[in-house]
């Protein structure tokens, strides 16, 4: 096991396309999988049926949260009986996520590491991703798969520990939206954040200057991608190590009285909503240091057309709204960490400017989306070291934040 990296999190993965005999209820009604002999290696070879706790996800690009269910994964040898052969399968039960399921759909069976002081197997994790959909782009990125490539038998990684399996931002991301917990910490800084913001959650715009602050020769002049990507993955490190802090320190304390059920719903709630709104604010903070730093004028929330407030005007809310101005020279940028089908929202923002950009830390958006997003003069911004999470000619048509700048620099008035 190494930190940092996937197999942290894991012990194994196998990945394969549904296919019809297998999950379609009018071609078969077996319930099962045929494993491979490298699933073996890291699911074992019982000499009787075995029974993994498992999480079952059902995954599209529709819904924020996943369909989940806890239920079993009943690995047995077929062929036990015979003396020489085996033919070891996976029986899965009825569950809302295999009603969910079709053939095409992208699945993934991972074998979850134990903790060192957890004595209780964690089981596996089964995920069933929409066939088409950025989520299975990103599942299948998050693991070093190509998706386009994946036929009816299991491929399977057990290593996990090459550099495309080192957890960054992204990867972070994306684990989180499966339920993994990164684990990574900076404690280091724990007492000082502490003394810093008074043992309280700062406003984001104070701790995305601090995280700044704790990173030291890096010039936004010479690559602009590289140094937003950096910040926020600092950012999110140090949120997390003071969030566990403070919830520790709160859960110590308890909930008592007659509301306290409700208190802890409460308390519960506000932990998820800050997580959702942090980063997005976050990558709004950052992106503006980069403007600055650039020298590139620019309005924060500018006000538009039916009270829109596009997250940057360019060169600003002035000039926007001066008819003289030329509207060539006007460009908007919305920020969204992740689009989902929020990016639509950005068509009806800044109606002086018909080609929009959108810039997202998301990876493996679809050609579907994309396509519609081109459709639409919609032009998707993406830090350039997640390119290489879209195909070929998506990656031809993706700007960078790099080329962002330019363009908005060129335009900007001397």
């Amino acid at each position: 096991m190494k930190r940092g990296y996937l197999s942290e999190y894991f012990e194994g993965v196998a990945i394969k396309r549904l296919a019809a005999v297998e999950i379609d209820p009018a071609r078969s009604h077996q319930h099962e999988f045929n494993t491979t002999a490298a699933m073996l290696n890291f699911l074992g070879r019982p000499t009787e049926k075995q029974r993994f706790p498992a999480r079952f996800l059902y995954l599209n690009d529709d819904n924020d949260e996943p369909i989940m269910e806890d239920a079993t994964l009943t690995l047995y040898d077929a062929r036990a009986a015979h003396p020489t052969r085996t033919e070891y399968r996976f029986y899965f039960p009825d569950t809302q996520v295999s009603q969910m399921a079709s053939e095409g759909d992208l699945l993934l069976i991972a074998k979850r590491r134990s903790a060192a002081d957890d004595t209780d197997d964690p089981g596996l994790l089964v995920i069933v991703a929409e066939n088409g959909s950025s989520v299975a782009n990103q599942i299948a990125w998050l693991f070093g798969f190509a998706g386009d490539e994946l036929f009816p038998k299991f491929s399977v990684r057990s290593e996990l520990e090459t550099e495309q399996d080192r957890v960054g931002f992204a990867s972070s991301v994306i684990l989180e939206s499966i339920g993994v917990e990164v684990e990574e910490r900076a404690e280091t800084y724990l007492d000082e954040m502490l003394a810093r913001f008074n043992g309280r959650f700062p406003r984001t715009y104070d701790f995305s200057k601090y995280a700044r602050s704790t990173l030291s020769g890096l010039d936004v002049r010479d690559d602009p991608d590289g140094v937003l990507l950096t910040w926020m993955e600092r950012e999110e490190i140090l949120f997390r190590t003071l969030e566990r802090h403070l919830i520790a320190e709160r859960l110590q304390a308890g909930f008592t009285g007659d509301q306290a059920t409700e208190e802890f719903i409460r308390f519960s709630l506000s932990v998820q909503n800050r997580r959702k709104s942090r980063v997005g604010l976050a990558l709004e903070n950052h992106m503006e240091e980069v403007f600055t730093m650039l020298g590139i004028r620019y309005k924060r929330t500018a006000i538009t057309e039916n009270k829109s407030k596009p997250d940057f005007l360019f060169p600003g809310q002035n000039e926007y709204h001066n008819d003289a101005f030329p509207t060539a020279l006007l460009s908007m940028l919305a920020v969204k960490s992740t689009c989902k089908d929020r990016w639509r929202q950005v068509l009806a923002e800044a109606d002086r400017i018909d080609d929009k950009h959108l810039l997202t830390l998301e990876t493996a958006i679809s050609v579907n989306q994309t396509s519609e997003m081109k459709s639409k003069r919609l032009q998707l911004v993406v830090p350039r070291g997640l390119h290489s999470t879209y195909n070929a000619d998506q990656q031809a048509w993706l700007f960078d934040v790099e080329a962002f700048s330019r363009l908005v620099l060129e335009r900007q008035p001397h």
